[in-house]
């Protein structure tokens, strides 16, 4: 029975004790309006979201369908489907060198419905320990068993497929968000060969960025066919919005059966698609991957982090800052210079391993990079950063 002396007030307070906590430790969140400051913290890398160009490309397009609908009216699997969907998945799966692709409204959707709706009860996930909220929440809805083992050892993953049983997922992310660090993919895929286990790849943050015209690390590494599932998301290099999950027919058409995630949602809108599909075709006019890894390798010479400065080849930069407070105090610092460069946070990474997370873009000239880059040595302490 319900307590009579319960009220709605209780529940308030509730919450309200939670929110507390959170602010005490110094890790409230809360929302923001953009600013004018120089951008080093969104994931637009390639500046595809804010191109003039790559705009101009979406209403020249746009003009070709003046009868589009400005919504798709129900899910894909009742009013929500066309052939210019389905068509944008094949494009998808084939500049991917996939054997199919299925849309999903966005990665957290993707990741969602994969996890909970592939391994079965009996079955076994392991993930990597950095890997994204999707992944741990559509695993948590899933009935298989459930490992993590320690970022990118190899010896940690092995000792947790020993104790596995059912079929096996391994689950890592190519770039990982936090740290910007990859994952030893060549290595995993041989680890997973050995205990006939599935690979599955997070590749959010290598698309536009790594391989053959930013087709992702699982194809710099020539891997396409080692690894059972890929996850890529548009709204990120690509300036977009929504995902898709890569891989065989047959998990297409198990996904479209059985992910929740998919067969529940309303599917985006006609005016998404088209500015992905444009965007693709933006992301093989010129070599945006030179342009941001000219900034990288930029960035990354003037500062000197030692072991505080995470390693990286992604446009994603980390230089560790322990403390909520000191962390924030940095990036506060660095926002009166017009930087807007966010401090992440404990719980969103360990206690101990609060960071500033720097994003690179091609829409940073040379020069901004610079000045960030001498502007950190001063702010942050020299015991972090160094004195060269």
């Amino acid at each position: 029975m319900r307590p009579k002396n319960l009220t709605t007030n209780d529940h308030e307070k509730s919450i309200h004790q939670r929110l507390h906590s959170r602010w005490a430790a110094g890790s409230l969140r809360q929302l923001s309006i953009s600013n004018s400051l120089i951008d080093f913290s969104s994931n637009d890398y390639l500046g595809f979201a804010r191109s003039a160009e790559l705009k101009a490309q979406f209403e020249d397009s746009l003009k070709e369908h003046p009868h589009f609908q400005l919504g798709s009216t129900g899910s894909r699997l009742l009013a929500g489907n066309d052939r210019f969907t389905e068509a944008l998945e094949n494009e998808i799966a084939a500049f991917h060198l996939a054997e199919s692709a299925l849309i999903f409204n966005s990665g957290y959707d993707a990741n969602l419905g994969l996890l909970s709706s592939l391994p079965q009860r009996k079955d076994t996930i392991i993930a990597d320990e950095l890997v994204h909220a999707s992944i741990i929440d559509g695993a948590r809805l899933s009935y298989a068993n459930r490992f993590m083992f320690r970022h990118n050892d190899l010896h940690s993953l092995e000792q947790k497929l020993k104790r596995s049983t059912g079929k096996i997922y391994i689950v890592v992310e190519s770039i990982y968000s936090m740290d910007g660090d990859e994952a030893p993919l060549m290595e995993i895929c041989n680890l997973a060969e050995r205990y006939a286990a599935a690979v599955l790849v997070d590749e959010a943050h290598a698309v536009g960025l790594f391989g053959n015209q930013g087709r992702g690390l699982v194809e710099e590494k020539g891997l396409n066919d080692r690894v059972f599932a890929r996850t890529v998301t548009f709204g990120k290099a690509l300036g977009t919005h929504g995902a898709a999950i890569l891989g065989s027919n047959i998990l297409r058409s198990f996904l479209v059966n059985f992910a929740r995630s998919f067969v529940y949602s309303t599917a985006a809108s006609f005016t998404s698609h088209l500015a992905t599909k444009v965007a693709y075709h933006f992301l093989t006019q010129y070599d945006h991957q030179s342009a941001i890894h000219q900034r990288i390798n930029l960035f990354k010479s003037i500062v000197n982090a030692g072991d505080q400065l995470v390693k990286s080849r992604s446009p994603i930069q980390m230089i560790i800052i322990p403390g909520n407070q000191e962390a924030k105090n940095a990036a506060k610092e660095l926002s009166h210079l017009g930087f807007d460069v966010r401090p992440i946070l404990s719980p969103s990474v360990k206690t101990g391993s609060e960071r500033l997370r720097i994003c690179l873009h091609n829409h940073n000239s040379l020069e901004e990079i610079e000045q960030l880059a001498l502007s950190l040595k001063t702010i942050v302490s020299p015991r972090v950063l160094g004195t060269n």
